[in-house]
């Protein structure tokens, strides 16, 4: 056998054990997934002891009906929707004139200022729970939606993100712009923008999915169900058992607030691969 052939064989078993790898690791992560699954169609007062924690006698759909009934999800989702909706087009104005702020002008201070704006990133949320929280009493907007929404109107990922895709663009085709006489907002327009669309859809898509999984600070910052999300409103699924939470129910409702977020994973998953690829981020 020659050195070609020797390579070629060790290339196609590297592969395989690749996708072998690759296999293994997805059915490992898939597993809480399943597990809520078929929990979720266990009956509620079947009791899940050591070792009897997958399967049951009998499935119902009657967990999910509960689910519905004990809670208003119609309210849940709108105002998931609604919230998510709004930092994202806040967002998506904030970093894309923050990124040709930084992409396109010299300022003074400008590489410390791009500095501070990446330090945010290295705060911990929870830290700043109270001084937001006494923001938003002190503004009268406590238990509201846009409480919820006003502290991620800025994306210091987003603002660094749109500064790499801006400054990708060649320097030509800006200078030819002024020339021709655009104006910054043109210049955003017709030369910045369209070849940086596939970061503007992996932004989109992280911070969508980031804002709709979001519980602690609408936890806190919310106390009734007009402008409680989704998250904040399965914790009246921990309460109802005398002794904890009740499984079966609780993974329906979990369920229930994921399930959007899977279907449309489901539909655009190769847009949504591709458009993670072509803006660089792994």
């Amino acid at each position: 056998m020659d050195s070609i052939s020797i390579r070629k064989t060790l290339k196609k078993f590297g592969s395989w054990i690749t996708n072998l790898l690759a296999t293994l690791l997805a059915l490992l992560w898939s597993v809480p997934v399943i597990w809520a699954i078929i929990a979720s169609f266990r009956p509620a007062n079947d009791p899940m002891s050591r070792g009897d924690v997958w399967f049951s006698n009998t499935l119902t759909f009657e967990n999910y009906t509960r689910a519905w009934s004990l809670a208003p999800f119609g309210q849940y989702y709108i105002n998931t929707i609604v919230v998510v909706l709004l930092i994202l087009a806040v967002q998506l104005i904030t970093i894309v004139l923050a990124g040709f702020a930084f992409a396109n002008y010299e300022f003074f201070g400008k590489g410390w200022i791009f500095f501070f704006v990446l330090l945010q990133m290295m705060i911990p949320t929870s830290a700043l729970l109270a001084p937001n929280f006494s923001t938003i009493r002190i503004l009268g907007l406590f238990d509201t939606r846009l409480a919820i929404a006003i502290p991620y109107f800025g994306s210091a990922f987003g603002t660094f993100l749109m500064r790499q895709a801006f400054m990708s663009v060649p320097r030509d085709l800006v200078d030819a712009g002024v020339i021709d006489g655009c104006s910054w907002w043109q210049l955003i327009l017709n030369v910045y923008l369209p070849p940086s669309i596939p970061s503007l859809i992996a932004f989109g898509l992280s911070s969508a999915t980031w804002h709709w999984n979001e519980f602690l600070w609408p936890l806190i910052i919310t106390i009734s169900d007009k402008s409680r999300p989704l998250t904040a409103g399965l914790v009246r699924f921990t309460q109802l058992g005398e002794i904890g939470a009740q499984w079966s129910l609780l993974t329906a409702a979990t369920l229930m607030v994921a399930a959007p977020l899977f279907i449309i994973f489901l539909i655009f998953q190769r847009r949504f691969i591709q458009s993670f690829v072509h803006s660089g981020l792994k």
